[in-house]
């Protein structure tokens, strides 16, 4: 059973509200970034504000509102992005979900709040 750790409607709320003013800021804050990709359906660009880890040969992920967000269908099916991250841009490939109750390659900080909010599915990818 896929877990949801957070309501769609806080997930809508943050999207509308919060998601545009922090876009920019996380940009700089490091442990998030903005993932840069293309609508399956609409073809438009979206960037979407992450968690996001760094690991051996790209980045890690927390799906915090779960495998069934738009960013993450998007990357699926396109099997790329863009990552924006303390300014900087890389191209990503080889989406790869999977669940994680350990949450290894997570910082141990970051692994506790995950714990507590219940959020064990990730996505990695390499670096292209």
């Amino acid at each position: 059973m896929a877990s949801m750790p957070i309501p769609k409607v806080v997930a809508q709320l943050n999207r509308v509200a919060f998601n545009r003013l922090n876009r920019h800021v996380l940009l700089w804050v490091p442990g998030f970034g903005v993932i840069v990709h293309r609508g399956r359906r609409s073809g438009r660009t979206f960037r979407t504000p992450v968690w996001v880890f760094r690991t051996a040969d790209g980045y890690l992920f927390a799906l915090v509102y779960g495998q069934d967000t738009d960013w993450v269908k998007n990357v699926l099916a396109a099997g790329q992005c863009k990552l924006q991250e303390r300014g900087r841009t890389v191209r990503l490939a080889e989406p790869r979900l999977y669940r994680d109750e350990e949450r290894r390659g997570v910082r141990p900080v970051e692994r506790q709040l995950l714990r507590l909010i219940d959020v064990d599915r990730f996505l990695t990818m390499t670096v292209r």
